[in-house]
């Protein structure tokens, strides 16, 4: 495998696509028309219950910066929200580097945006799976695989990409864009990769800890035969 070795990125990046899929919808209301406020173009991209909340907020004229991911990648939900995100072209989005003639070819050949933020939490399973009586089934179906793919997509390019897991951070973010003209600064993405990486990786502690607290038997329980 070669790796794409970067010598060339810009300080200072402008959001004009940012990519919203949250399961705690904390400060929503506060910070999407602060970002329209700076950035009147932007377009959102979004999906499931986040976008009705998205809808909700924005109000009238809301498909000017609101894009269902399912209308901007042509593939539809699975029932349940079971695949939303999986998709190339958000992929693309997040991965590719400003500098890289390739990565460029992709975007224009497939149609797609570079995302610029990507504003991204995961299922409950912590919550979930910490109540009492808590069936392994029930926190089976709260374990995230497109939130935690999105955040680690978006936190490894930093480069180019402001990746926010935490909505205690959407003041900073704010506070930044209006002071640089909607743009966020390398320093600031390269914090809030390390912090999105600490989100995964505590994501997948309580995961692999809960499963090591089960057993054969209790798991085949939840199942018929």
């Amino acid at each position: 495998m070669t790796l794409n070795v970067v010598e060339k990125v810009d300080d200072l990046v402008k959001v004009d696509h940012a990519l919203i899929s949250v399961s705690d919808k904390t400060g929503l209301e506060t910070f999407i028309p602060a970002l329209m406020d700076i950035r009147p173009g932007i377009r959102f991209f979004s999906t499931g219950g986040t976008y009705e909340r998205l809808r909700g907020i924005i109000g009238p004229g809301a498909e000017k910066n609101l894009i269902r991911v399912s209308d901007y990648t042509g593939q539809p939900e699975t029932q349940g929200g079971l695949v939303k995100t999986l998709d190339f072209k958000i992929y693309l989005g997040l991965l590719t580097e400003t500098y890289n003639d390739s990565h460029q070819e992709d975007l224009r050949r497939t149609d797609a945006v570079p995302i610029d933020m990507a504003v991204v939490n995961l299922y409950p399973f912590k919550e979930v799976s910490r109540r009492p009586g808590a069936t392994l089934e029930e926190a089976r179906g709260n374990i995230d695989i497109g939130g935690p793919c999105m955040i680690r997509a978006a936190a490894k390019n930093f480069i180019r990409v402001a990746c926010v897991s935490d909505p205690g951070d959407y003041g900073a973010v704010v506070k930044e864009m209006a002071a640089s003209q909607g743009r966020i600064s390398l320093e600031s993405r390269f914090n809030l990769a390390g912090k999105a990486f600490s989100h995964t990786a505590s994501y997948e502690k309580a995961i692999s800890d809960f499963w090591g607290r089960q057993t054969a038997e209790k798991m085949a329980g939840c199942y018929e035969s």
